[in-house]
């Protein structure tokens, strides 16, 4: 198969262009693309300095552009290279405005601007760094989502994930021969949900983690046997506490995000009151 060039052309973050490009790509058995990001381009300048390497790496150009003149500099180059170049907004925008009656304002970035979502979501972030491996359990109340798991279950990437969605998150190991704090079992707040897998991945998530830190695979750590005794140790606290379980198996990091932001708003539908109003969770 031939190698593809994916150039990503954006005049802001790029991180639109990027879940784009990547849901896209994801229809397609293992495709090997070589990606070239180029964010915040909003000058004909900054639009000129790339364009020896759209010349150089040739392929498809995805493009987020709302500057009418950096975006038909952006197209006249690609056409003089032979290049498609593909606007993706534009279809979905097209349509809004048919359906709204008025044009869309042509800004860049105007979907990261700084209001209150944003700065909830830095505030996640910096909540679920904070509290990442059983750090600070005595703010665990102040959370909006706990993870319980045993070692490599996807803790930590899924807290990081939920919280640049604007959750704040703290995660526990589940350790058999160390009991997480009484605090975990009392917890009102926050939704504890446990996260669990297959043995034979996890000893293979493990064994990988163990060779990348040059470290010997000789040790219970990647034992199969205490490997299904951990699991079992921490589907048994999970049912005994009555915790929601996630099955992170064959689940990417953004599925099981989104299975839990499910059983969130689930419980904040449940906890609603009868007038209609919500209630934090």
């Amino acid at each position: 198969m031939n190698r593809l060039n994916l150039h990503l052309v954006s005049d802001s973050t790029g991180e639109t262009l990027e879940m784009i490009a990547k849901a896209a790509l994801a229809q397609f058995d293992n495709p090997e693309v070589n990606r070239h990001f180029w964010p915040m381009v909003r000058s004909r300048q900054h639009l000129d300095r790339i364009v020896p390497d759209l010349a150089d790496n040739p392929g498809l150009v995805l493009f987020t552009l709302v500057n009418p003149d950096t975006r038909a500099r952006l197209e006249e180059h690609c056409r003089q290279l032979g290049l498609p170049a593909v606007p993706v907004l534009d279809g979905v925008t097209a349509a809004l405005e048919a359906q709204l009656g008025e044009e869309a304002h042509g800004r860049p970035g105007r979907q990261h601007l700084m209001d209150e979502a944003y700065f909830k979501r830095v505030e996640a972030i910096q909540f679920t760094i904070a509290h990442d491996d059983g750090i600070g359990w005595e703010n665990w109340e102040e959370a909006d989502i706990v993870l319980a798991g045993v070692s490599r279950s996807s803790k930590t990437p899924t807290s990081i994930y939920l919280a640049n969605r604007g959750y704040k998150v703290a995660n526990i190991p589940l350790v058999v021969e160390s009991p997480p704090p009484k605090a975990l079992f009392g917890l009102r707040h926050p939704l504890v949900v446990g996260l669990t897998t297959a043995p034979e991945r996890l000893v293979q998530i493990r064994r990988n983690r163990l060779l990348s830190l040059n470290e010997g695979t000789e040790t219970s750590y990647v034992d199969g046997d205490r490997v299904k005794d951990e699991l079992q140790f921490a589907r048994r606290m999970f049912a005994d506490n009555g915790w929601p379980v996630i099955d992170v198996t064959r689940r990417s990091i953004e599925e099981s995000a989104a299975a839990i932001i499910r059983l969130v708003q689930e419980r904040q539908r449940r906890d609603r009151p009868v007038d209609g109003t919500s209630k934090p969770i």
